[in-house]
């Protein structure tokens, strides 16, 4: 075991030595003539003492001397114990959100049966679910986004130095040409769109990078947008000079929390430089100020840069929550096959924590009303290559309503499958005050809910399955009524 957890194990030993005979630091240091100081540093895991400190202490608390020193655990403490052995605590991006591990574990020993009972719920709900590393690392990802209201200054000034440096006008349109051009004059590299479509079993894959050589690999199948975003996330790799990184894009494997960090770092700068930040803002301020919603001015923005409607949709979530102050937003994106009844919620962000809407891994139902499922449904049904709609969602059992700005494309490396985007913004005093748009009648409102199986809406024509989850509840509530009257009648 690495000296660090040695250390911790002593303490938490040392600790619960002391407090099962009932001793204060204080009352130790008398005991030993040991510092109350010094035996505080030893319990937090920060010092290991000598062995002759060791010897007083076992001797003064009536223990054997190799029981202290034993790196096993008695039945309370083993969890902890565990926890260490197995080094999940490295796998934790503690740093990332200002937390130290020494904290993480006093917590833990503070209350080792009731923290043991929670971790050991977690894990069991983890493997139901077939929660992983992937998953738990991306979810690090959105906490952080979340923490930061998906903004992220030195990134966005990074942008603008490296636009200067290389003489790029972020007033117009930005090509994979320029930024190819930068890539290989300044930065050495390669680029082949040849040899990855002779391999069959990479056509889910668009790019791979090859760091000895500094090739990129791209996908003769990818378009001009895909190829820009791709281009402008190699460069964010070499000017952030991200070392720790991902390797191919869609990414399939990874070894540390770092890889993926990076990577959306990388994606992050990649739509700062693609889509700049000032012009989307003045855009949609002009939007905004509008007494009815131009849909056509909306999607002329969209399609003014080179971008799919999912940067340009991620995007937009980096720019309300700093320039308009609208923080109570969510962002999901949803894939679909043809002629199926499936649909899949493949990426979420909340910026609000606010409860719905939000992923199922139940097999449930989503609510057809949502326009993320509509648009899919669409373009289906279509021969268009883009489908946009725009609604206000209405939560009956939150009190909750949103403006729901979402669009559907065809999958470009699926054929029959299709992907949709939406955004969700609050509607509250903060979104009326920017929004002027919000009493347009021709904006329809619909009563949603989450899944199906838990909708209290009647008589919706979109119902794919009774309120099973629903109904039981009610039942419950009904006998728990009965069982409190009870209560009452013979008390």
């Amino acid at each position: 075991m690495e000296e660090e957890y040695i250390k911790l194990i002593l303490g938490l030993k040392l600790k619960q030595i002391r407090t099962d005979k009932n001793l204060s630091l204080f009352g130790l240091s008398k005991l030993s003539g040991l510092s109350k100081s010094y035996l505080n540093e030893i319990e937090k895991g920060k010092k290991y003492p000598k062995p002759d400190k060791i010897a007083i202490l076992a001797e003064k608390l009536d223990v054997p001397y190799d029981q202290m020193v034993s790196l096993k655990l008695d039945k309370n403490l083993a969890p902890i114990g565990e926890i260490l052995k197995s080094k999940i605590l490295k796998e934790i991006p503690l740093e990332i959100f200002g937390i130290k591990e020494s904290t993480l574990i006093e917590i833990v020993a503070n209350a080792p049966t009731k923290v043991n009972a929670f971790i050991s719920t977690i894990i069991e709900i983890a493997q139901h679910y077939n929660f992983s590393r992937e998953n738990f690392y991306l979810a690090s990802v959105r906490s952080l986004q979340e923490a930061n209201n998906n903004y992220f200054e030195d990134l966005e000034n990074s942008v603008l130095k490296f636009a200067k440096a290389y003489q790029i006008d972020l007033n117009q349109t930005i090509t994979s040409k320029e930024l190819e051009e930068i890539l290989i004059e300044e930065y050495g590299y390669t680029i082949n769109q040849n040899e990855l479509n002779k391999h069959e079993s990479l056509s889910d894959l668009r790019s791979i990078f090859v760091p000895k050589k500094k090739t990129l690999l791209l996908a003769n199948t990818i378009d001009e947008a895909q190829k820009t975003f791709i281009y402008a996330k190699e460069l964010a790799y070499n000017y952030l000079e991200l070392k720790d990184r991902l390797f191919t894009f869609s990414w399939i494997k990874f070894d540390n929390f770092d890889q993926v960090l990076n990577n959306f770092y990388a994606s992050y700068f990649a739509g700062a430089l693609i889509l700049p930040r000032t012009t989307i803002s003045n855009q949609l301020s002009t939007i905004f100020e509008k007494d009815r919603f131009d849909e056509k001015l909306f999607l002329k923005m969209m399609h003014t840069f080179n971008a799919s409607p999912e940067s340009f949709y991620q995007r937009i979530t980096n720019i309300l929550p700093k320039d308009f102050n609208i923080h109570n937003l969510f962002f999901l994106r949803f894939t679909h096959e043809a002629k199926s009844n499936k649909f899949h919620l493949k990426k979420e962000l909340h910026l609000s924590h606010q409860h719905s809407p939000h992923a199922n891994e139940t097999n449930e139902f989503y609510c057809r009303r949502w326009a993320s499922l509509g648009v899919l449904k669409d373009i289906e049904n279509s021969n268009k290559t883009h489908e946009f709609a725009m609604q206000i969602s209405h939560y009956p059992d939150d009190k909750m309503k949103y403006l729901v700005f979402s669009s559907a494309t065809k999958d470009p490396f699926k054929d029959n499958h299709y992907r949709s985007i939406s955004i969700g913004l609050l509607i509250n005093k903060q979104l009326e005050r920017k929004v002027n748009f919000l009493e347009d009648t021709s904006i329809k409102t619909l009563d949603v809910g989450v899944t199906c199986q838990r909708c209290a809406i009647k008589d919706c024509e979109a119902r794919q399955s009774p309120p099973v989850w629903l109904n039981k509840a009610m039942e419950n509530q009904k006998i728990e009524t009965v069982v409190t009257e009870l209560h009452k009648k013979f008390s």
